[in-house]
């Protein structure tokens, strides 16, 4: 029985000295190295072999090192193959800290000032309390949840979207597709952390920004396929957006002369709103170890039909 972790080999290094330090009775491997593929039992991987089913004939469980597992192609993976997704603190606190940033950005016009500092202007703009600024959220899992309850005490009007019914204390909560727009008519800040899925896929597009108040601002830290650009840069073109700061990109890196890169009112990222901690991930990944040897359900399962 063996453990391997096929994602950036630095991280798995110090994956690797904490397995040693807990569970020495396991062994572990960084890929490419894989000892006896038939001993493999545990993957944690960011993207899987090709020749996942076939390589390693006796896994029990893939778990992904991130929080989502867009990456993963489900239909290949075994029907009986639990595919289990990152949920540990230091995704989450990392995406407190990246969206709660953005917003306060956002809401005292940094990537206004910052533009009137390139052409040498002097002109203040009168700040909006906090409570007149509308903050909304697609995205209503652990990490928008976590950031809600990051930005309630700043006293933002905050709203959320989800795809099932929601209730959180100090949160207009809506779902499903007819509550959209009405949903999206309330957000002065838009903030994605929604799932990549079929049905999700492109959601930030023109039709979508067309709901939003003239002059919204976009924060999208979900995946970059969420995003249609040539949308948005109309968008910001025509005024319906002011500013939207991007931490994911389709593809990633985006390539030289894309015109995100230099636009005065795109704020880019290179995905590190949250990343996974190595002893907070690895202490997540033992917990569901045991669990599997207990036979307990494994906490941040994938529902295979919903894609997350």
């Amino acid at each position: 029985m063996a453990f391997l972790y096929k994602a950036d080999p630095v991280r798995g290094a110090e994956w690797a000295r904490l397995f040693a330090e807990r569970r020495p009775d396991l062994p572990f491997h960084v890929w490419p190295e894989t000892g006896d593929p038939a001993a493999v039992r545990f993957l944690a991987a960011w993207v899987p072999p090709a020749d996942l089913a076939t390589r390693f004939p006796n896994l029990e469980v893939v778990f992904s090192v991130g929080a989502g597992v867009d990456q993963f192609d489900l239909a290949a993976l075994p029907p009986h193959l639990p595919l289990v997704r990152m949920v540990e603190p230091g995704i989450i606190g990392g995406m407190v800290e990246y969206v709660t940033m953005s917003v306060l950005a956002l809401h005292r016009d940094l990537p206004a000032y910052l533009g009137q500092q390139r052409e040498e202007v002097w002109k203040p703009i009168r700040v909006r309390p906090a409570a007149r600024r509308r903050v909304g959220l697609l995205g209503l899992g652990e990490l928008g949840r976590a950031v809600l309850a990051a930005l309630a005490p700043f006293g933002f009007a905050l709203s959320g979207w989800g795809r099932s019914r929601r209730v959180i204390p100090g949160v207009t909560c809506h779902a499903g597709a007819a509550e959209l727009p009405a949903f999206l008519a309330g957000c002065d800040i838009l903030v994605c952390l929604l799932p990549l899925t079929e049905e999700t896929r492109g959601i930030l597009r023109r039709d979508l920004f067309a709901h939003l108040p003239e002059g919204a601002a976009l924060v999208n830290a979900g995946r970059g396929g969420h995003l249609a650009q040539q949308d948005l840069l109309d968008a910001l073109g025509s005024g319906r957006l002011s500013a939207a700061i991007l931490d994911v990109a389709e593809p990633e890196p985006l390539p030289p002369g894309h015109p995100f890169w230099s636009h005065p009112r795109i704020w880019l990222t290179p995905h590190v709103a949250s990343m996974t901690q190595p002893e907070t991930a690895v202490e997540a990944v033992l917990e569901n170890l045991d669990r599997h040897a207990r036979g307990e359900g494994l906490v941040g399962l994938v529902d295979r039909r919903l894609g997350y």
